[in-house]
């Protein structure tokens, strides 16, 4: 079978995070790079386009942007916004530019909370929600063949819609973002811990490459023919080549489903208990764990840590996961089971953030991946480190994602600074939580990526990694066209410059 999600269908295109105050303006972050007219008209022949590029294609959802936003500022104005329908018409943009040395920005739902689709150089912005729908299933495999620029919830419709399949990834911007940015970002969903991240649910993948060569990648369930060339491009946010083709694992849709909720007298009891349920193999979809702070925002729940279970799969698999659950949440405190549905009724809520911002908060999250025997110190001096930072309100963490070896932690810090201080507390927050994360050994990003945001932590994350990973992109984009100024990458367009 296929089918085309169509744009038409109450669709028109990314949501802005926040409307821009006044005359958009640009807030200049870098170097800005003049298209030629004649590059320009080479482009206007070669693909779709829109005549009225305007600010909204400039920024994603990145906070410290949104704050710009309403002093009228984008952190990215492009001289031209490509919106190809194929795979021939991404091929041919990117030729152009890399010849005439323009930079490309790929673009999808924007949803990114980081920069890592804000244009910082202008140039082009590829504009991939015009290639979306699927385009095939696999149903005997259980695959499916989706288009870039696919909406999350078109998507997830579609596919349970002609085929009674889910992939089972389900973030929050689901409604906000692409399956193109969900594989650039390296991103995960909240049901991961049965389904896994996107780079698991990855089979093959259509790449574009600068100079405009077509390759695929993967396509077998497993493979030994050499390092995995899908695994380069996922999670590499555009720098390294344009994904216009996945192909995705699938699942029939579930028949059985199951909640529970527990409290525990401190965030490690939490910890540990999560850790042994996922030692001895069982993988709910929702193993949520908040800290007694977060609780009782939430949930209002007291001093305790809360643990938020669901699962969904066969009946029979749910049973024995609820088994080895309930057996190691023995000694915690059974809370009632509503307050699952009353996180599900409302996780993909992100009306608050503008709100926020609105008000003068600076408010935040930051998501990090660490093994379960480093959760702990990572977890306490992460939030002392945050509440260290003058004017911090609140700084707040659960853990969301959990595997055999570690976990995600999420952390959420808000300010309320003077209008003149907030950028200083914007950086001063992050390089202090962030530099604690790095120090215990816990991971740079668990699934929002690199972006803008936390390009200065690249070096120290990877070590000598990032003189490989240079390497690989001076090879495959020599130029340094594709995306620059992200992923700590060297950008051949000048620096960027940091705020604050």
């Amino acid at each position: 079978m296929s089918e085309r999600a169509s744009r038409s269908e109450g669709r028109s295109g990314p949501t802005p995070p926040i409307t821009i105050e006044g005359e958009p303006h640009l807030h200049e972050l870098a170097p800005q790079v003049d298209i030629p007219a004649a590059v320009v008209e080479r482009l206007r022949s070669a693909t779709r386009h829109r005549e009225d590029t305007t600010a909204e294609w400039g920024r994603d959802w990145w906070p410290l942007a949104m704050k710009w936003a309403l002093e009228g500022g984008v952190p990215g104005l492009p001289a031209f916004v490509a919106t190809p329908e194929s795979t021939a018409e991404v091929a041919a943009v990117l030729r152009i530019c890399n010849e005439a040395r323009v930079p490309v920005t790929a673009a999808g739902g924007r949803s990114g909370v980081c920069g890592a689709s804000v244009p910082v150089h202008g140039g082009v912005v590829l504009d991939l929600t015009q290639m979306a729908g699927i385009v095939g299933v696999d149903d005997v495999s259980a695959t499916v063949d989706v288009l870039p620029g696919t909406f999350g919830d078109d998507f997830e419709d579609a596919l349970r819609r002609t085929a009674n399949l889910t992939c089972g990834h389900w973030p929050q911007s689901i409604a906000l973002s692409t399956v193109g940015g969900w594989l650039a970002c390296r991103g995960a969903g909240q049901l991961s811990t049965r389904y896994g991240k996107i780079e698991d649910i990855v089979v093959g993948l259509e790449v574009v490459l600068a100079d405009g060569t077509v390759i695929e990648t993967g396509g077998a369930p497993r493979a030994a023919a050499g390092p995995d060339l899908t695994q380069l491009f996922v999670g590499s946010e555009g720098t390294l080549g344009i994904i216009t083709r996945a192909t995705l694992r699938a699942h029939p849709v579930p028949d059985g489903r199951r909640t529970g909720a527990w409290g525990f007298a401190t965030f490690a009891d939490g910890l540990e208990a999560c850790r042994r349920i996922l030692r001895r193999g069982a993988t709910p979809a929702v193993l949520r764990l908040y800290d007694a702070a977060e609780a009782n925002r939430s949930y209002q729940t007291g001093d305790q840590a809360v643990l938020l279970v669901m699962d969904e799969a066969d009946p029979a698999l749910v049973d024995a996961t609820f088994t080895v659950v309930e057996h190691e949440t023995g000694d915690a405190t059974r809370l009632d089971a509503a307050l699952v549905d009353q996180w599900w009724g409302h996780r993909n809520e992100v009306s608050a953030l503008e709100a926020l911002t609105r008000r003068g908060y600076v408010v935040d999250t930051m998501e990090i991946a660490g093994p379960w025997s480093a959760l702990p110190r990572i977890y306490e001096r992460t939030v002392a480190a945050l509440q260290s930072v003058p004017g911090t309100v609140a700084a707040t963490a659960h853990q969301s994602h959990a595997y055999t070896d570690g976990a995600c932690l999420y952390f959420t810090f808000a300010a309320k600074p003077e209008p003149d201080e907030r950028e200083r507390y914007y950086v001063a927050a992050w390089d202090a939580a962030q530099r604690a994360v790095l120090d215990e050994g816990g991971a740079l990003s668990h699934h929002h990526g690199v972006g803008l945001n936390r390009s200065r932590f690249v070096a120290q994350a990877l070590g000598g990694g990032l003189d490989v990973l240079a390497s690989v992109k001076q090879a495959l984009d020599p130029n340094g066209i594709l995306n620059p100024g992200k992923l700590g990458l060297p950008d051949p367009f000048g620096p960027v410059r940091w705020p604050g």
